[in-house]
């Protein structure tokens, strides 16, 4: 396999968990200024999420609200409150930098991506392997993958 010369291309975005979808886009958009790009609901994460665009660099905050309290999420707000759950690095392909980090002796979360926002490819390294922190990496829909 032929590595790449950078695993990630660019941070996609940062998930912050919140309680309230409605309420935190309203203060994304009114506050901050950010545009609401996507919103949808994530049966298989457990979530109602939204992706609020930063200015026109690529890049978003991800907020995710839980559908009930058997979700991941709510289960991480009642651990830790609301804020930071991720952060998101955009790859190429997501099954080889997903083999490249296997090789390297990271966990990952799932053996294969599974479907995220906006139909991306995305796949989980292990908080306990990143320093603590949830990294999320994101294959882009329409990505030649």
């Amino acid at each position: 396999m032929s590595l790449p010369t950078h695993l990630f291309t660019a941070i996609d975005h940062v998930g912050m968990a919140v309680p309230d979808l409605d309420e935190a886009i309203a203060f994304y958009r009114d506050v901050f200024g950010m545009t609401l790009a996507h919103q949808e609901v994530n049966e298989e994460q457990g979530v109602r999420e939204a992706m609020m665009a930063v200015g026109d660099s690529g890049s978003s905050v991800q907020l995710l609200a839980p559908i009930d309290e058997t979700s991941t999420i709510a289960t991480f707000i009642g651990r830790n409150g609301p804020g930071c759950q991720q952060v998101a690095y955009r790859v190429e392909d997501v099954e080889q930098v997903s083999a490249i980090l296997r090789e390297r002796g990271v966990r990952l979360l799932y053996d294969a991506p599974k479907r995220g926002t906006s139909d991306s490819r995305i796949n989980f390294v292990h908080p306990k392997d990143a320093g603590g922190v949830l990294v999320e990496l994101v294959e882009p829909a329409g990505s030649a993958h």
